[in-house]
């Protein structure tokens, strides 16, 4: 993976590992990455054995070739028993049978998302690794169910293992993050890559109505750098920033892109609510994330988030902006319901700790150990 631009997979990864550290095993591990996971990642490092390829990563062909030639030579040199593909797409030279997961099948549902080139990739290459694998890993039921009902594999060998996060227990600042962000009203948040599922068209004319009541109200967008991955992603960035101006919005929105996991903490702990309209996820991450902050969740009812969210928030159709509308007002108008959605997702993030996916995922890493088929 390229660090800052895949997103919900990153985290998923780095979050998993970060719960593995944290456990006594008698497995031995090694991670395989680009140079860019040192400064990115630095925790892993101090953690985990890990081989940079001699990659910059910046074109994915290089990468493919990459994990065709290095990773497949690194593997045989150091007897690897157990590789783990974390991409969903398994090489075509690889070790014995691995194993893979597969965040999402968003590619059958949304075809017209992706562009032509990569809608053939993924329609020849996400079948073949799931046949080749020993093990499927998810990180939601629903995933699960796609990858058995459209991709009929065996659901014996398809295992969720879900997102993990760490309970906070303190609010986490990073300076004064209000200020430097020029935040000087009650915001809502969402942080998404400008990829068309992620739907911030609707958002936007949404949060279009609440500004007519509630002209103090900002809306905040952060994102990974999507628009260095995917040419529909980068068409969709200049979409957003067209709507925004169409719809008067230029001083009420604030385009921040990537920023680090500690600002992104303190937006949480500071937003009125997350906002996340996404028409498909294999998990949700952010919702998650929101939960664990503290932070009031206001999410679409499509596909995994309900699964996430469950009733510690306000579920909302991916489409309807007259109910995104109503919903946000909700939010900085009823303090009473905030409250509520606030406690009840802290709680619900309890059910999410990194130690259980760990646990669950090293499980999975052992059955795949003792598995000869």
């Amino acid at each position: 993976m390229l660090p800052g631009v895949v997103g919900g997979s990153e985290t998923y990864m780095t979050r998993l590992l970060s719960g593995i550290a944290e456990r006594p095993s008698n497995l031995e591990y090694t991670i395989f990455a680009l140079p860019q996971l040192a400064s990115s990642h630095p925790e892993l490092e101090r953690s985990f054995k890990v081989s940079y390829a001699p990659l910059s990563g910046q074109w994915k062909s290089f990468r493919i070739a990459g994990e065709n030639t290095w990773l497949a030579a690194q593997c045989r040199k150091r007897r690897i028993d157990l590789v783990h593909h974390a991409g969903g797409i398994v090489p075509f030279v690889h070790r014995s049978r691995p194993m893979l997961t597969i965040h999402d099948l968003q590619y059958l549902f949304y075809p017209e998302y992706f562009t032509r080139t990569k809608l053939s990739y993924l329609r020849a290459m996400v079948p073949r690794s799931a046949e080749a694998a020993r093990l499927v890993l998810t990180p939601s039921e629903f995933s699960r169910r796609c990858v058995i009902e459209r991709l009929g594999i065996d659901p014996s060998i398809v295992r969720v293992v879900p997102h993990g996060i760490s309970r906070r227990t303190t609010k986490v600042t990073s300076g004064d993050v209000r200020a430097r962000y020029s935040l000087d009203g009650p915001f809502f948040l969402y942080p998404a890559a400008s990829y068309p599922h992620k739907n911030h068209l609707v958002l936007l004319e949404a949060f279009s109505r609440l500004r007519e009541a509630r002209p103090d109200a900002l809306l905040v967008l952060t994102g990974a750098k999507a628009w260095m991955e995917w040419s529909v992603a980068r068409a969709m960035g200049d979409r957003i920033e067209a709507e925004i101006a169409k719809l008067g919005l230029e001083e009420s929105v604030r385009r921040l892109g990537y920023v680090s996991s500690e600002d992104l903490a303190a937006l949480y702990s500071e937003a009125t609510a997350l906002t996340f309209p996404s028409r498909f996820e294999g998990f949700g991450a952010p919702v998650l994330e929101a939960m664990a902050r503290g932070c009031p969740v206001i999410a679409s009812d499509a596909t995994a988030v309900p699964e996430v969210l469950g009733t510690a928030g306000m579920l909302v159709s991916p489409d309807n902006t007259s109910h995104w509308t109503d919903g946000m007002r909700d939010m900085l108008e009823n303090t009473e319901l905030s409250d509520s959605f606030r406690k009840a997702g802290l709680d619900r993030a309890g059910e999410f700790g990194w130690d259980r996916s760990a646990s669950i995922l090293q499980d999975a890493y052992r059955h795949g150990l003792e598995t000869t088929l």
